[in-house]
């Protein structure tokens, strides 16, 4: 046998015993004999180099440095979850998918809603090529070095898999391996974790993948995302993906109704403080792909998905003080700092108050003993107050009505629920918090920038707004704490590398009131440059698609503040992107102009994803329901029932991909 083949025969077999031990937990060789065939292979391949491959079993143990870890856009969004808590909940969502199915028989996948860190994994031909964080959703950190150490993450897959997919899972932490690495550094007297979930998402960001492949984590897969990956539902999907060679949870169920949802859901309310891993809820799927794809997405979440949460852990504790924070906004924010307590396993030591109307409403008070609990169990929250426990000289709690950072008087609008501090400009909190939000990750992502050195820079007088930062030079930093060279050098690097950033993303960082992420493109596809955003009036902006009152209002009065002015004038001096910069098809046309399409079904000449981009460069708009201002339906192999009765009865025209594709070639009559 020539050297390469033992090689070749050597991964492969170690491959295996991999799979036995982090996958299927059932090993076939001892640890000794499996380190024995490891080292046989690292020598192999060091006395033969040409033959080196970056998915070999010896690269599980890391040893490479990533000081900055890139962005990447993922191919597929990484959508939330909306959640639930209620039977109630579950019971209207699965009535709103109706409403759009139809009365159609429908099957869920249930899942247990692991607590870790998420994870998108990209393989081609079998072979792991990227792993991205899920980021914003919209792009995430490379981290494919660190985790290529987990071990129940396969490198290689078996069997029949398609050329090119995504897998998401979660990255999680053991309860028994987070414990044994607790009690190592208790040992050597460091301070031990807080809990596996944050340790979990922390190793994805060590910079020595070394130190990753030491840590005992696993990952867990829980959806597959790609072109012609010819399965047909959810459930499907987790047992190829288990034959490939990932670690699916057995956990998972199919259910043929509601009913037994809701059996799944209370057994594992019960039982799931036996599992090995944090859980905190169930994933609710409608299982078949086609129903998914005809129920679609809003603009945070897929309709088709649910999260049912487990209800929170609560405990009790006394509160020490208040404290007010003052947001970018001018809102208000009263904080409660308690007694540190144990709660879902972290330690809380304060809770968000809300507001005026919710102190009231509780009737909290400095000293009292009140319930604590973790909303969703992610953000700690007073729910009540232990009233026998209230001492009798206790008096009522008097919110502030000033601020606590300028001194200057706050005001409350009738309607809402926060108080506010109108000194916008000259706040403090404020601007170093719109300055903060102008360089965060969604927005303009800027590298070597963070709150503490903007703080740093405001109270040294550099910046007093965000558009200050483009004139920034290395020379200014250098004095400034804990500043050297090579980091005052890769912050103005990061603030010149922004005005790459595009539009869309530029005017949700300016930080206009009730303009995030979703209004920000829709307001940016609209109006294409800030020009016209600008000399926008009331009317126009509620004549656009999602836009309301409130943010036409709120995008006027930021286009009337001269020094608003000033600061976007300046920001298009420096070279910020304020305007879209069209991606443009060379095969494009306007024949569809005007025209509005819904598209329904499963195609063979186009994905769905493709023929909605072909519909709008060619002019014309994808719609997501069939109403009077439908044109036509392009209708798919079983096309949904609900819209087909609905185009018939609207007597819409239904047209199929090659009819679609002959009326681009000869235009509509």
């Amino acid at each position: 046998m020539d050297i390469q083949q033992t090689i070749s025969n050597l991964r492969d077999d170690l491959n295996q015993h991999n799979y036995n031990y982090y996958v299927l937990d059932t090993p076939t060789i001892s640890d000794f004999e499996f380190d024995q065939k490891l080292k046989r292979l690292q020598e192999l391949e060091a006395q033969n180099p040409e033959f080196f491959d970056e998915n070999s079993p010896t690269q599980r143990v890391g040893g490479t440095i990533t000081k900055n870890f890139e962005t990447i856009v993922h191919d597929y969004r990484m959508y939330s979850l909306d959640n639930s808590y209620s039977k109630e909940d579950l019971i209207d969502w699965e009535t709103r998918i109706q409403k759009v199915l139809g009365n159609v028989a429908l099957e869920y996948t249930c899942e247990l809603k692991y607590d870790g860190a998420s994870i998108s994994i990209t393989y081609e031909n079998g072979k792991l090529i990227r792993a991205v964080t899920r980021g914003d959703g919209f792009q995430g950190d490379d981290v494919t070095n660190n985790i290529k150490t987990i071990k129940s993450i396969p490198l290689q897959l078996k069997g029949n898999f398609p050329k090119r997919f995504d897998i998401r899972g979660e990255i999680v932490l053991p309860f028994e391996g987070f414990a044994k690495m607790n009690q190592e550094l208790i040992e050597i007297g460091e301070t031990p974790y807080s809990n596996p979930r944050n340790t979990a998402s922390g190793s994805l960001k060590l910079q020595d993948s070394s130190e990753v492949a030491k840590r005992p984590l696993e990952c867990l897969l829980y959806f597959i995302v790609g072109n012609h990956l010819s399965l047909k539902t959810q459930f499907e999907s987790l047992e190829a993906a288990r034959n490939w060679g990932f670690k699916v949870p057995k956990e998972a169920k199919l259910a043929s109704n509601l009913e037994e949802v809701f059996v799944f859901i209370e057994y594992w309310d019960k039982h799931r403080h036996d599992l090995p891993y944090e859980t905190d809820g169930v994933v609710i799927k409608v299982n078949s792909f086609q129903h998914q794809d005809e129920l679609g997405y809003t603009a945070k979440a897929p309709r088709w998905a649910m999260a049912y949460k487990f209800k929170a852990e609560r405990v009790s504790t006394t509160l020490n003080s208040i404290v007010y924070q003052v947001g970018r906004t001018g809102a208000i924010t009263p904080v409660a700092n308690l007694e540190p307590v144990q709660l879902a396993g972290t330690i809380v030591k304060r809770a968000s108050l809300h507001n005026a109307d919710q102190i009231a409403k509780l009737d909290i008070r400095v000293d009292d003993t009140v319930f604590v609990e973790k909303g969703g169990e992610i953000i700690p929250k007073i729910i009540g107050v232990d009233f026998e426990k209230r001492a009798s000289i206790s008096k009522p709690t008097t919110y502030i009505t000033n601020c606590p950072e300028c001194n200057t008087k706050l005001n409350r609008v009738e309607g809402e629920a926060n108080h506010y501090c109108p000194n916008f400009y000259g706040c403090p909190p404020q601007i170093i918090g719109r300055i903060e939000h102008y360089i965060s990750r969604k927005a303009m992502d800027i590298d070597g920038l963070g709150g503490e050195t903007v703080a740093l820079l405001f109270n040294n007088g550099l910046v007093k707004n965000y558009a200050d930062l483009y004139e920034l030079t290395v020379e200014q930093i250098l004095p400034l704490d804990r500043m050297a060279q090579k980091s005052a050098e890769n912050l103005v690097n990061g603030v010149q590398k922004s005005k790459e950033i595009p539009f869309e993303r530029v005017l949700y960082a300016i930080g206009i009131r009730y303009v995030g992420e979703t209004v920000a493109k829709k307001l940016a596809k609209h109006y294409k440059t800030i020009e016209a955003l600008q000399q926008a009036t009331l009317m126009d902006l509620v004549l656009v698609d999602e836009i309301g009152e409130k943010i036409a209002q709120s995008v006027i009065a930021f286009f009337e503040n001269d020094e608003n002015v000033t600061t976007i004038n300046r920001l298009k001096k420096y070279g910020v992107q304020l305007e879209i910069i069209e991606k443009t098809n060379p095969n494009a046309t306007s024949i569809l102009n005007g025209k509005t399409f819904v598209v329904s079904g499963v195609f063979s000449l186009f994905s769905r994803d493709e023929l909605k981009q072909s519909i709008e460069d060619n002019g014309g708009k994808v719609g997501s329901s069939i109403s009077t201002k439908t044109n036509f339906v392009i209708a798919g192999e079983n096309m949904g029932p609900a819209k087909l009765d609905k185009a018939n009865q609207l007597k819409i025209p239904i047209i199929s991909e090659n009819e679609y594709v002959n009326l681009l070639k000869n235009g509509i009559e």
